[in-house]
């Protein structure tokens, strides 16, 4: 499937605010949004004007997508899997795209951003439960234990992420991570206050409802 290029920053500007695309560039001075806090196009212009419910309800949409980086059918393929779950769908989505392996490895600061993530599981350097797996959409589950594939442990990069990963207090409650070993365990599925995104996915349910 051919993946999304567009310019990461490009997507946080018509977006209107930091969906921390880029990780930790994000909250410096070399930010897109904060050299360029306007919309992309000509000049940045925008006609100024009131969206109408659909318009909302895709630019919810959009935004979700962006933020975990997947395409439509990918994105389409994650609300077939939880709309008949009981619960709030939208909730149960978000749940969803935060258990793919991708954003768990960014969760758990084996990356610096969900792209990232995936081009980490891509390489084949993520072990679940001790076997490599290279599918980012992969669904964790809880108790799996998500950690560097022990044939890649060495390899420089994740060498000089172990101090920043030591030194790390803010992991997920949803995330149990052993320091000593180097691996981190899924505790529970995470609820929608604690994933923290900014964005009603319950206006998506309304969108696949249309």
């Amino acid at each position: 499937m051919a993946r999304d290029t567009d310019a990461k920053c490009r997507k946080c500007r018509r977006a209107g605010e930091k969906l921390f695309l880029k990780g930790d560039r994000c909250a410096t001075a070399k930010c897109g949004m904060v050299k360029r806090a306007y919309a992309p196009g000509v000049h940045g212009k925008r006609v100024s004007r009131g969206q109408s419910e659909y318009g909302v309800q895709l630019s919810a949409k959009q935004k979700i997508k962006r933020i975990y980086g997947v395409l439509e059918r990918q994105f389409r393929k994650h609300f077939d899997e939880v709309v008949h779950k009981p619960g709030i769908t939208g909730d149960l989505l978000l749940g969803r795209l935060e258990m793919r392996l991708d954003a768990i490895t960014y969760r758990a600061g084996f990356s610096t951003s969900r792209a990232q993530g995936r081009q980490i599981v891509n390489h084949g350097l993520i072990s679940v439960n001790g076997k490599k797996t290279t599918i980012p959409s992969y669904e964790v589950k809880v108790g799996d234990i998500i950690a560097i594939n022990s044939t890649k442990i060495e390899k420089k990069y994740f060498n000089s992420i172990t101090e920043s990963i030591k030194a790390r207090k803010d992991f997920p409650s949803w995330i149990s991570f052993d320091v000593s070993k180097m691996e981190a365990k899924v505790t529970n599925t995470p609820s929608r206050d604690e994933i923290g995104i900014n964005v009603d996915a319950q206006i998506v349910v309304e969108y696949y409802s249309r």
